[in-house]
């Protein structure tokens, strides 16, 4: 059996959430600054072909050691690409608990609004009756 989404809606601590939608945004922005800050790794250098026996065994470490580099470049940029990810979410989700804090206080109203419409139509359902 589903839950109902009214039911669902109230579970969720809106105030809990309302009050860290701006940390989580923070954490995003500090993440996305201290990433951001680091340089890009140099590109590797060539190897270079012809050398005797111990320098190709050197030139074939130096190979491996650049394959590495550029991963690790690779990876930089993914985790970069990640964290602009990250904040965007972060920033979308505050806007997101704003908007529904907003609609959470405009239904609170209306319902007040709805309860009081009924009152004073079942009053002048009773004064018509009593006449």
């Amino acid at each position: 059996m589903a839950i109902p989404w009214l039911t669902m809606l109230k579970v969720v601590p809106w105030g809990d959430v309302i009050g860290n939608a701006p940390k989580v945004a923070d954490g995003a922005k500090k993440l996305w600054s201290a990433v951001g800050r680091k340089p890009e790794p140099v590109a590797p250098m060539p190897p270079v072909a012809g050398l005797p026996p111990e320098s190709r065994a050197i030139a074939e470490l130096q190979g491996r050691l650049d394959a590495v580099e550029a991963t690790t470049t690779h990876l930089h940029s993914q985790m970069i690409a990640s964290t602009e990810l990250i904040q965007a979410l972060a920033e979308q989700n505050t806007q997101l608990i704003a908007r529904i804090e907003a609609h959470r206080i405009r239904l609170a109203w209306l319902a007040a609004a709805t309860a009081i419409a009924g009152v004073a139509a079942l009053a002048a359902w009773a004064a018509v009756l009593v006449r």
